[in-house]
């Protein structure tokens, strides 16, 4: 039997969301602006407490927790996933989008044999969640958010990168999302 990764408390959790089969679709500002809109969203409505994240082509990391006892993370994080998957299919069949048709017939085939969708799949089950319980675990986990981009050679600086909390973390100004700077 697998390891199945679960949150079992209010603690902050490192997670990870998956569009399926690691397709890149975050390279269009309209569609990663969707998840940056639905993010705030969720920590206005929701009280979701965002420590770190970093949006890239192909998944969204996040250090993050609840601070209201009407939410879990995991309700909360589902209910982000389910319309985020439902607004992102729906701006690629609206905006100029080369791979359109290629990326519709591929969320419909992937959706197609899960009997929970009922259309397109966007995301990949789960969101790997792995509670961060020591500042050395939080501070690594925030260094490689930040540096995914770095990897990815998307950027040279951390902080020059605008999908990610970087830039705050590093004293430089980033309106996308607020965070909550966990300090040394």
């Amino acid at each position: 039997m697998g390891f199945k990764y679960t949150i079992t408390s209010t603690e902050k959790y490192f997670l990870t969301l998956t569009v399926v089969d690691w397709i890149d679709i975050f390279t269009r500002k309209e569609l990663s602006e969707i998840v940056t809109d639905s993010l705030r969203f969720c920590q206005k409505n929701k009280n979701l407490q965002i420590y770190a994240w970093c949006l890239m082509p192909n998944h969204l990391h996040l250090v993050v927790s609840v601070e209201d006892e009407r939410f879990t993370l995991s309700d909360v994080m589902r209910d982000f996933k389910k319309y985020t998957s439902k607004l992102i299919v729906k701006t690629i069949s609206e905006i100029a989008e080369s791979r359109k048709h290629w990326l519709l017939n591929h969320f419909a085939y992937a959706g197609r044999y899960d009997p929970k969708i009922t259309n397109y799949k966007f995301w990949q089950e789960g969101l790997h969640p792995i509670e961060l319980t020591s500042g050395k675990f939080i501070d690594q986990k925030i260094n490689y958010i930040h540096q995914n981009p770095v990897e990815a050679a998307i950027v040279y600086r951390a902080e020059d990168y605008v999908w990610s909390s970087a830039a705050q973390y590093s004293g430089e100004y980033n309106a996308l999302l607020e965070v909550i700077l966990i300090e040394d």
